[in-house]
């Protein structure tokens, strides 16, 4: 039998500066994209093409009444430079008022303990 993810509210999210050794690389197309999209919408999926867990994500997200962004990359080298520290990043990654929620264990586990309905009005995907 499956359980469930536990979730701790007191978690804090990532950090979004970098490390001061060395200077990022200058952001390419794809990277810029997303970089981009992350910036402009409230809420972004990005994910592979064709991927199964992107649906399942994009379902939830249309479930509670939000319409994300979703962005298609060819592997997790385009969402590397979006994301502080750049490693350890799964597709689909969920960026929610341009900071990164988690993949869709963490989305399932926010959801689940019902702290994702106040992260979406808070970013102003929700009005209700």
């Amino acid at each position: 039998m499956y359980q469930a993810i536990p979730y701790n509210a007191n978690r804090a999210w990532p950090a979004a500066s970098r490390p001061a050794t060395a200077a990022p690389p200058p952001p390419r197309g794809e990277e810029e994209e997303v970089r981009r999209a992350v910036a402009e919408c409230p809420v972004v999926v990005v994910g592979r093409s064709g991927c199964c867990l992107s649906h399942v994500v994009k379902r939830l997200l249309q479930g509670l009444g939000v319409n994300p962004a979703v962005h298609e990359v060819a592997g997790e080298a385009e969402l590397a430079g979006v994301v502080a520290g750049g490693g350890g990043v799964a597709l689909p990654a969920v960026f929610v008022g341009g900071r990164l929620l988690g993949g869709l264990d963490r989305l399932m586990a926010v959801h689940i303990s019902g702290e994702l309905v106040p992260i979406l009005k808070e970013a102003g995907a929700l009005w209700l």
